[in-house]
C-alpha cells in the first residue's frame, strides 16, 4: 500500500490535532483513572449551617455631644477675670468669667439705703393708721413704695450675681472668644462648653424599618478617624413623627465616650440590625447561581457528583445568604468551581482547610 503526498499531509494534521487536544487538557479536570474514565473536577464545597443572623441596614448619621452650649452672659459689662483655659475639663459650678461689679455694687448700696428709709416710713405709717391719724390711702401709698424699693434691691442683687458666669454642667471648654477688659453684651459668645462623656448618634431611618427598631436596641458604628474600631451604642430615642418630605424618622443612640475618641460633628457609618433570626440556614454567597430572580446552587451528591438545587433566598448578608427553601442543614454546596461544572459532573474535594475562609 502506498501513500501519495496529499494523504501524508492529511495524516500529519490529524496527529498534530490529537497532540494539541491532549496537551491542552484543563488543570481542573482529572482523569477518572488509568482506564480513561470520566473527567473529575476539583471544587471547594462547604457545609450549609444553621446559625443566628440579623438583617443589617446600612445608614449614615452624625455624632452630637450629650450637652453643648454657647456660653454667654446675662449681664453687660467689662470682663474682669477669665477663669478657664481653652480645651480644659471643668466641673459643674466652675467660675468661667467674672465681670466688673463696681457700678452694680454702688447701685445696690443706694437701693438698699432707699429700702431702709421705706421700711422706716412704713413702720411709722402703721402706727399712724392705728391711731387714725392718716387715711388708708396714705398708708397704701407708703406700703407700695416699700414694696417697689424691696423689688429694686432684689433685682440689683440678681444683676450683681449675673456678673459671674459658671459652668452649668461638667464638660470640656472650647476656644476662648473674649479677653480681659473687653466690653461685652448679652449676645457676646464667650466660649463653648460640651459634655463628651456620652455621645449621641443621630440618624434618620426610613419609615419601612421603624417597626423593627426598639428602645434599648444595640447598634454598632464606625467613624473615619478610627476606621478599624467599632463603637457600640444603645437606641435611646425614636421620633414620634416622620419628616413629611423624606418619610424618615430621627433615631438617637447613646454611646459611652470614656476614652474621649469621639467628637461632636463626626460622620458616622453604621449597620442597623432590624431583624434577628435565631436559627437560619446560611450558605456563602459565592455558591449562588442566578437566572433573573431565580437562584440555584450545586450540591455535592451521594456519588460525589454535582446536583443542581433550585433555592429560595431570605435575608442577604455581607458574603452570605439565608436559604429558606431548597436545602437542608448539612448539605455540601460548591463555592469554588461553580462556573465550570455541570449537572452530574464528578467532583473532587480538597482538604477541609481549603474551605476555612468560608466558615468564618
Amino acid at each position: 500500500m502506498s501513500f501519495n503526498l496529499s494523504n501524508l499531509v492529511a495524516l500529519t494534521g490529524v496527529i498534530l490535532a490529537a497532540e494539541f487536544i491532549v496537551g491542552c487538557k484543563p488543570a481542573s479536570v482529572f482523569s477518572g483513572g488509568t482506564g480513561g474514565g470520566p473527567p473529575v473536577f476539583r471544587v471547594v464545597a462547604v457545609e450549609s449551617r444553621v446559625q443566628a443572623i440579623a438583617e443589617m441596614v446600612p445608614l449614615v448619621g452624625t455624632l452630637a455631644a450629650n450637652e453643648s452650649i454657647e456660653v454667654k452672659s446675662e449681664a453687660e459689662g467689662v470682663i474682669q477675670r477669665i477663669g478657664f483655659e481653652e480645651g480644659a475639663n471643668v466641673a459643674a459650678g466652675t467660675l468661667l468669667v467674672a465681670l466688673d461689679t463696681t457700678k452694680l455694687a454702688a447701685s445696690l448700696r443706694e437701693m438698699e439705703a432707699t429700702l431702709e428709709l421705706s421700711r422706716a416710713n412704713l413702720d411709722r405709717a402703721k402706727q399712724l393708721l392705728s391711731d387714725k391719724l392718716i387715711s388708708q390711702q396714705d398708708f397704701d401709698q407708703t406700703s407700695a413704695s416699700f414694696n417697689v424699693n424691696q423689688s429694686g434691691v432684689e433685682l440689683r442683687r440678681r444683676m450683681l450675681k449675673d456678673t459671674e458666669i459658671f459652668a452649668p454642667f461638667a464638660g470640656t471648654i472650647g476656644a476662648r472668644q473674649v479677653s480681659p477688659g473687653q466690653v461685652i453684651s448679652k449676645a457676646t459668645i464667650l466660649t463653648t462648653l460640651v459634655d463628651l462623656s456620652v455621645m449621641k448618634v443621630e440618624v434618620t431611618v426610613p419609615e419601612r424599618f421603624l417597626g423593627q427598631i426598639v428602645l434599648g436596641q444595640a447598634i454598632q458604628f464606625s467613624v473615619d478617624a478610627f476606621p478599624s474600631t467599632l463603637f457600640t451604642g444603645t437606641v435611646s430615642f425614636i421620633s414620634p413623627e416622620l419628616d413629611s418630605g423624606t418619610r424618615t424618622a430621627l433615631v438617637k443612640a447613646r454611646v459611652a465616650n470614656s476614652e474621649g475618641l469621639l467628637r461632636a460633628g463626626m460622620f458616622v457609618k453604621l449597620d442597623l440590625s432590624i431583624r434577628l433570626k435565631e436559627s437560619a440556614l446560611v450558605i456563602p454567597e459565592p455558591a449562588l447561581s442566578s437566572d433573573g430572580d431565580r437562584y440555584s446552587v450545586f450540591v455535592v451528591g451521594p456519588q460525589t457528583n454535582a446536583v443542581l438545587r433550585p433555592i429560595i433566598l431570605g435575608i442577604r448578608l455581607a458574603g452570605k445568604a439565608e436559604v429558606v427553601s431548597g436545602l437542608t442543614a448539612g448539605d455540601w454546596v460548591v463555592v469554588e468551581g461553580v462556573k465550570k461544572i455541570f449537572l452530574g459532573a464528578s467532583l473532587q474535594l480538597p482538604p477541609a482547610s481549603a474551605a476555612a475562609a468560608y466558615n468564618r
